[in-house]
């Protein structure tokens, strides 16, 4: 965890390092969503198959997911801000090498070291707003956190349309990482000017052992859930699978016989018998589940089945970055008086708004993207309405000496749901629509998310009654 220093900048100089840190958010945040649109591109130019082109999205989260709490570490070892500067810097190279990859392997291994620079890079991120925002200041700031990360979804969707369509300089869909080159560039000399020194914990330590079982366990686990469709499904990938389970069930282990020597775990064993911090942590996992598959399962069936633009498909989803924008301020205000109540009414709303979505696919032609605008923003609201202050309603249920404990186990269960819930509900997209209509496939997808969010709102409404209790 980050000590809080006593004023470490002056009261208007920290929104202008609030500004610097969720832009490097909202970079990262970009890229989890901005190579979407480039997919049938990429798949084509670099002859990448559907598991290839999952994994270029999975691996990144995967990457990210691993190494975010020993990112976290290395920022109380080396400093938060040399710590970002170094992530920034990693990221930027990263983005370079993803936009001159020649094949889908090195595609894929290009956005695995981009992933795991970004876990250099984020941590930071919610450190530096936990030691600048100690004041009434605090919710606003969140509010603003969670409001970019929310919007850097829509947001890459359309500028990685106009980046396709715009074919810069011929580099076609490669601009939608050399993007980042000119933004990381930004970002390092603004947080070299401005962003603040935190005092080290030369008590900290690194747990190697245990980001390297997590790592193993968790591409044993959902990298067969990506090649599954391409092996027929054979007993050597559910093997895999079992291995990964099994491996991630070690962990605990491992983490507890570190413990038990003296050493730092990678988790804070003590969180995972905090009730009401698990009961948020579920509740974010099945929350990002049915988030960022969403959008992919939607792209795909936008592009490959209505034959939709790049441009036109990243379009379509601009009234919802302004629904998650309206929401985002409106739950901000709410939370404080009604709580984890506003984000369980998002729940429902995002089940509205796919249902709608679903109706609408089925009942008129939905070749024109503008018909899909509506439903999309009915979903986009009830986002909003749960993501902004999602992760304050959990964070703030443990002591503040765990808050950085806390923010790096959220950070790993966000980026972990994402990418099982790629894998795994782009499995069912990929497998329904070999066998059936593209638009039974995405109805298939549609369930699992509304299955999902429901059990998010089933976890969130445990959490207000344990409250109350």
């Amino acid at each position: 965890m980050h000590q809080i220093v006593a004023n470490p900048v002056d009261s208007a100089r920290r929104w202008w390092v609030l500004a610097i840190v969720v832009a490097a958010q909202f970079m990262f945040g970009v890229d989890a969503f901005i190579v979407n649109v480039a997919i049938p591109t990429i798949a084509v130019e670099l002859r990448a198959s559907a598991a290839q082109i999952e994994a270029v999205i999975a691996v990144y989260l995967i990457g990210y997911a691993t190494l975010v709490i020993t990112g976290g570490r290395l920022g109380d070892i080396y400093g938060t801000r040399n710590t970002f500067l170094a992530g920034v810097l990693g990221f930027t190279l990263t983005s370079l090498w993803c936009g001159l990859a020649q094949s889908g392997p090195e595609l894929i291994l290009a956005r695995l070291a981009q992933g795991a620079t970004a876990a250099l890079m984020v941590p930071q991120v919610l450190a530096t707003i936990h030691v600048l925002f100690v004041d009434e200041a605090r919710a606003r700031a969140f509010a603003v956190y969670g409001t970019v990360l929310g919007l850097a979804g829509a947001a890459g969707f359309l500028l990685g349309g106009l980046l396709v369509t715009m074919d810069l300089a011929g580099l076609g869909w490669r601009a939608v990482f050399f993007v980042n080159v000119p933004v990381g560039l930004v970002i390092m000399a603004a947080a070299w000017r401005l962003m603040p020194s935190v005092p080290h914990r030369p008590d900290t330590r690194l747990d190697i052992p245990g980001a390297l079982v997590l790592f193993a366990g968790l591409l044993g686990l959902i990298g067969p859930l990506l090649f599954g469709h391409e092996l027929h499904w054979a007993p050597s990938v559910w093997l895999a699978m079992a291995t990964g389970a099994a491996v991630i069930a070690g962990f605990v282990r491992l983490e507890r016989r570190v413990a038990l020597r003296g050493g730092m775990p990678l988790i804070d064993l003590a969180l995972l018998a905090d009730a009401a911090f698990m009961r948020g942590l579920c509740a974010v996992f099945f929350f990002f589940f049915a988030n960022l598959s969403f959008y992919l399962v939607m792209t795909l069936f936008m592009q490959n089945a209505l034959h939709i633009p790049p441009l036109r498909a990243g379009l379509v989803f601009v009234p919802l970055a302004l629904a998650f924008v309206v929401a985002s301020r409106h739950s901000g205000m709410r939370s404080r008086h009604r709580g984890t109540l506003v984000l369980i009414e998002g729940c429902v709303v995002q089940v509205i708004g796919l249902a709608a979505l679903a109706a609408t696919v089925l009942a008129v032609n939905v070749s024109s993207a503008s018909l899909l605008a509506v439903p999309l923003a009915v979903f986009g609201y009830g986002q909003g309405l749960v993501m902004a202050p999602l992760s304050s309603a959990v964070l703030s249920t443990v002591q503040t000496s765990s808050a950085g404990a806390s923010s790096g186990m959220y950070g790993t269960t966000t980026q972990i749901a994402n990418a099982a819930g790629v894998a795994a509900i782009g499995a069912v997209y990929f497998a329904v629509q070999s066998a059936a209509p593209a638009v039974t496939a995405l109805l298939a997808s549609f369930a699992l998310c509304v299955l999902s969010v429901a059990a998010c709102a089933g976890f969130l409404l445990w959490m207000r009654r344990a409250g109350a209790a």
